[in-house]
């Protein structure tokens, strides 16, 4: 009996244990892209994105516009949410629709200009990596909220 009541509480230990290293984990590898600049993660984004469409060196500086737009507007909108947690405003219905509208405007906006600078293949192949990282997102934040 003594043996069952130990290997349970090994067992116990070690599945806490392990559930702490996998939370740990998610926490560094966001403080280490918190830790760089806007423009280190600008640039890791569009070598990433290189790689990925093989981009030549005219889609890359066009494609690198982009992207310091769209950081500095979520930059922008992130300040905006921190300002308003800090004062403990949660927003009204009404403004919550209002940004989900202009995010979503944003990202029509970086669609159609990543359309007109792609090729209908590396386009493709954009769109699909977006939809894989959506995905990959969604199912993370259902992770979170699950624990």
């Amino acid at each position: 009996m003594k043996k069952l009541i130990i290997a349970t509480l090994l067992f116990v230990g070690l599945t806490a244990f392990a559930q702490e290293g996998k939370d740990m984990g998610h926490r560094q590898d966001r403080d280490g892209m918190e830790k760089m600049s806007p423009e280190q993660r600008n640039l890791l984004m569009l070598k990433k994105m290189t790689l990925e469409l093989d981009l030549n060196s005219k889609q890359q500086e066009q494609v690198k516009q982009i992207i310091a737009e769209q950081s500095a507007k979520r930059d922008a909108m992130k300040a905006e949410r921190m300002a308003k947690k800090q004062d403990n405003e949660k927003p009204t219905a009404d403004e919550h629709f209002a940004m989900q509208i202009k995010m979503l405007d944003n990202q029509i906006a970086m669609q159609n200009k990543m359309k007109t600078i792609l090729l209908q293949e590396q386009f493709k192949d954009w769109k699909s990596i977006r939809e894989n990282f959506h995905e990959r997102n969604y199912e993370k934040r259902g992770e979170r909220n699950r624990e």
